[in-house]
């Protein structure tokens, strides 16, 4: 909510430990000539019974994200953060799979877990994320933006 209430992604605790991910700061997160942000959905859905938030609606991106991604043309280093954006661009899979096969995909196109708190235990129970993928990932991304 408090992303959505700012108008900018991210801009919330998920936003912190993703640009912390990245190796960048607020500015050049933000910054429209270097970084290009494509959400599965521009807006936020609301939230489930249990306070989570809920999935974006699926027909956002079937009506419009295409053509958003072609007005954004080719980028050097694509982040596909969470189940939602991977199954939308590499069809049905585990999002723990993906992540430990970023090797496959690598430099170009990265499998992330959702940075949301909610996924702090996931964080836990696959410590090779932060070892190996986080520091590959960070090489990758100061490549694409020097």
């Amino acid at each position: 909510m408090r992303a959505h209430l700012s108008g900018k992604p991210f801009d919330d605790p998920s936003g912190v430990r993703l640009r912390a991910w990245m190796g960048i700061d607020d500015d050049t997160f933000w910054d429209r000539d270097r970084v290009a942000i494509v959400p599965m959905g521009f807006c936020f859905p609301g939230y489930d019974a249990n306070g989570g938030d809920i999935p974006p609606p699926r027909v956002c991106a079937a009506m419009w994200r295409n053509e958003a991604l072609a007005h954004v043309g080719d980028v050097p280093v694509t982040l596909l953060i969470g189940g939602y954006s991977q199954d939308w661009h590499l069809g049905k899979g585990r999002v723990t799979d993906r992540v430990r096969a970023w090797r496959e995909l690598a430099p170009r196109t990265w499998c992330l877990p959702h940075p949301s708190w909610r996924n702090t235990a996931w964080l836990k129970r696959h410590p090779w994320f932060e070892q190996e993928t986080v520091p590959a990932l960070r090489s990758a991304i100061r490549e694409a933006l020097a």
